[in-house]
């Protein structure tokens, strides 16, 4: 193959994949390639994308290649598609599949226990959407199910791999800030409160 159609190719190929393109099957399609040619030329090809401000980016998301819409022109893709009703997550499931995410392997009950609600319908539709499957079983009494997260799941959130998941920390130094800055805002506003009485009384 010429190598100038190397990069031709992968960008044909990911541009054809519904799903992130794992590298081993941009490699046969190469006749083969070095591994390390092969994530070469998609770099290079992740490169010439971003120096030239494209419309589109090629991103590592759960163990494979895909290629998006660059971020910078999600304003111009809402106004396309506005009438286009997404799928939204329930802030049930959301927090349900942020505890497997954090916690995983674990069972229904000690998920449950977390949450304090009973999570049979979320767990049902998290399974439905494949965010989430059995992994196997925990050795305690019935041997009940334990979950994990799935390889949709990464690519539903943009996740390379769990690795990717903001770390607990950040969300607890978060919560301080927003504190902190409600607090400032009260203050705020008492004192405002407190110059118009005066300005009343005057």
């Amino acid at each position: 193959m010429v190598q100038d159609n190397r990069k031709s190719v992968i960008e044909a190929l990911l541009l054809a994949s519904e799903k992130p393109l794992p590298i081993e099957l941009i490699r046969n399609a190469l006749d083969n390639l070095d591994l390390a040619l092969t994530r070469s030329l998609i770099e290079e090809l992740k490169l010439e994308y971003e120096e030239t401000n494209r419309g589109m980016r090629i991103v590592e998301i759960a163990g494979g290649f895909q290629m998006i819409t660059a971020p910078g022109f999600a304003p111009f893709l809402k106004k396309l598609f506005k009438s286009r009703n997404a799928e939204r997550l329930s802030k049930p499931a959301l927090e349900t599949l942020a505890i497997i995410a954090y916690k995983q392997p674990l069972t229904r009950g000690e998920i449950e226990l977390l949450r304090n609600v009973n999570v049979d319908g979320v767990m049902k539709n998290l399974l439905d959407k494949n965010l989430i499957r059995i992994c196997g079983r925990k050795k305690a009494a019935g041997r009940p199910y334990v979950y994990g997260t799935t390889r949709i799941f990464l690519e539903h959130f943009g996740l390379k791999s769990l690795e990717d998941l903001p770390k607990i920390e950040d969300f607890s130094k978060l919560a301080e800030e927003k504190e902190v800055q409600r607090e400032q805002t009260t203050v705020v506003q008492i004192t405002e409160g407190l110059n118009e009485t005066e300005k009343t009384a005057q």
